[in-house]
């Protein structure tokens, strides 16, 4: 999987990091970031998809579940996208990015995996 993440962030300039994660949040593949810094985004994923998913509750059409966050703060985007059952995917970027080009290929690139990205449920152990 890792080539695909990095053919997501040579195509769109300004990309800085891409990374897969479960939704519970535990870093699944990365490309462009330190193992630790990866991890730490995972993490505030997991936060963040599950605030979403609060938050799409309030509509009374809508399904509760999470497609897309946009954050922009000084200094670049972030980008947190469905990517399969119980997968994301995340992006952060400089604030000069396309975004309309960010966006389009983070689509493309669930499209073409979104089924390989699923994440089961952890099984509960019990310990003898």
């Amino acid at each position: 999987m890792d080539w695909m993440l990095e053919e997501l962030a040579s195509s769109v300039p300004q990309t800085r990091n891409v990374v897969v994660l479960s939704s519970d949040g535990l870093c699944m593949a990365q490309f462009g970031t330190e193992k630790d810094t990866a991890d730490r985004l995972a993490a505030a994923c997991a936060g963040l998809q599950s605030l979403s998913a609060a938050v799409g509750t309030e509509f009374p059409q809508g399904d509760g579940k999470m497609k897309l966050v946009v954050i922009e703060v000084d200094g670049g985007f972030f980008y947190l996208m469905a990517a399969g059952a119980g997968a994301y995917l995340a992006v952060l970027a400089d604030d000069d990015v396309d975004a309309g080009l960010i966006g389009q290929r983070m689509r493309d690139l669930v499209a073409r995996i979104g089924q390989h990205l699923t994440s089961p449920p952890r099984a509960d152990r019990q310990v003898p």
